[in-house]
């Protein structure tokens, strides 16, 4: 099996390929995705989410054991500083986002989310 990590002199350190992936929600913010990877991107639905609302949906995930640590960023879709999001309720082969819209008005946009998991000891 590879290593999850490919570091080489001059290069920076990353995720091999082969570990990321991508998936779209189908019908609404809090629709839960599957996605099987160490890392990946998350397109959001671009249903509305009220200023100060906040949406949570699960993330099935077969690379994921209680105790890991995930990391989750906006990547794209929407003005920077719309929103916030965050991974909570980490479980074996599940892990939660909560993503708030902090913002002073609706917004409605395909947010991109990245997210990388850290696998404990």
């Amino acid at each position: 099996m590879p290593s999850l990590f490919e570091a080489t002199a001059g290069s920076t350190l990353g995720v091999v390929a082969a570990q990321t992936g991508s998936v779209t929600q189908a019908s609404s913010k809090s629709t839960a995705v599957t996605l099987n990877n160490v890392a990946g991107a998350i397109t959001m639905n671009n249903a509305a989410l009220g200023a100060g609302d906040e949406v949570t949906f699960t993330v099935t995930n077969s690379k994921i054991s209680s105790g890991d640590v995930v990391l989750v960023n906006h990547a794209s879709g929407g003005t920077g500083g719309t929103y916030l999001a965050q991974a909570n309720t980490i479980a074996d082969g599940s892990f939660k986002i909560s993503i708030g819209n902090v913002s002073g008005s609706s917004a409605s946009d395909a947010v991109v989310l990245n997210y990388f998991i850290f696998k404990a000891g």
